[in-house]
């Protein structure tokens, strides 16, 4: 097997995990089987195993010695950490990003914002919401930066997921309308400080 194609099944099978563990379908404690893994995927050991060196990247399992992988639970205090480390590096990649804003790019933003206005369940509504902070930020042209943000984002949606159940409604966001307007008006700092008291909020919000 060549490595760019073990490293595309272990993205497959790390991406497809992640979903499982970010909805809840796979809950906080469940132990990860490595047999089991590569037998549901036709794969061998060595993308499962690198599947789960992402996981890990991200928080979102734990691997223990001799006792293998299990999904990592997190505290209110990782909660508030994750928010905090997210304000500052988002605020910081809007900046970066501001000079190479485009009317396209934030009108694409728009419509990610009104898909999340229209958006059935949290889990379409938190799609979105992942998409117009990503089209904001991706003019900052900072890999590294952008990877670090994802994976915060990553760990932010299993935090929201786990606050919310039945009885959703999908927010009006008002928080991103404003952070547009200022960034349609040219004020960048005006649209990280609301980015950064917006983000601060992510996963502390509790269902109705």
């Amino acid at each position: 097997m060549s490595t760019a194609k073990s490293d595309t099944i272990s993205t497959r099978i790390s991406k497809t995990l992640a979903d499982r563990i970010i909805s809840g379908a796979i809950e906080a404690g469940a132990r990860l089987r490595q047999d089991h893994v590569a037998e549901e995927f036709g794969a061998s050991h060595v993308p499962v195993r690198e599947a789960f060196r992402l996981l890990e990247s991200q928080g979102l399992v734990v691997s223990e010695p001799r006792r293998g992988v299990r999904v990592a639970g997190f505290t209110l205090e990782e909660v508030r950490e994750v928010a905090e480390m997210r304000a500052a590096l988002e605020a910081l990649a809007l900046r970066k990003a501001f000079p190479h804003m485009t009317k396209a790019i934030l009108d694409t933003a728009e419509e990610a914002n009104r898909a999340g206005d229209r958006a059935r369940d949290v889990y379409a509504w938190e799609e979105a919401n992942r998409t117009f902070h990503r089209i904001i930020l991706a003019p900052c042209a900072m890999p590294r930066l952008l990877k670090a943000i994802d994976d915060l984002q990553v760990a932010s949606a299993r935090f929201l997921f786990s606050g919310w159940r039945a009885e959703w409604e999908a927010p009006t966001d008002r928080d991103h309308r404003a952070i547009l307007d200022a960034l349609r008006a040219g004020q960048a700092d005006v649209a990280a400080a609301v980015l950064t008291r917006h983000v601060q909020t992510i996963g502390q919000k509790r269902p109705k």
